[in-house]
């Protein structure tokens, strides 16, 4: 389940209408490199070191092809490119790439397969709330403190344990 904050926020196209409540993702921590392969190699006969060496071995050949300006290919998940931003010239002779190209930064692209399994299967469960910098553990939390809802009433929204699919 990937989890959201409920935060209540200022429109930045209408900075005059009143603040609404958004959704934020709460990210969780992401594994170490020993946890993932580790897991990811359960139940099968390739040996947890011998992903991360496959990890590693990648990763230099990535960086190598990305330099060269090449698109690489991950597997089935997608791609990584290089993308940036650049100033512009009426003349172009006066064109100085090293000073006038800027924000270079490497770009991943799920591929429509990877990123149709991973979001079909995804659901959404509520992490709290943060709200004048008071954060609260759950939506129930703060509606008691807030005296929505009185300590041992529930609502029909009651959602903290229940989840959202967005897509089906």
């Amino acid at each position: 389940m990937y989890k959201y904050k409920l935060i209540k926020k200022y429109n930045p196209q209408q900075k005059d209408a009143p603040r609404k409540w958004y959704a934020t993702s709460i990210g969780e921590k992401a594994q170490t490199v020993k946890e993932m392969t580790r897991a990811a190699t359960e139940n099968t006969t390739t040996a947890p070191i011998e992903m991360e060496g496959a990890f590693q071995l990648f990763s230099n050949y990535a960086k190598q092809q990305l330099q060269q300006g090449h698109i690489v290919r991950v597997g089935d998940l997608g791609t990584l490119r290089i993308t940036f931003q650049s100033e512009g010239v009426e003349d172009i002779t006066q064109f100085n790439a090293s000073s006038m190209i800027k924000n270079p930064r490497i770009v991943f692209t799920p591929s429509k397969e990877f990123r149709e399994s991973v979001l079909n299967g995804l659901q959404f469960q509520n992490g709290g709330v943060l709200d004048e910098g008071i954060s609260y553990a759950s939506l129930v939390d703060y509606k008691k403190a807030k005296g929505i809802i009185s300590d041992g009433g529930s609502t029909d929204d009651d959602d903290e344990n229940q989840s959202e699919t967005p897509l089906g």
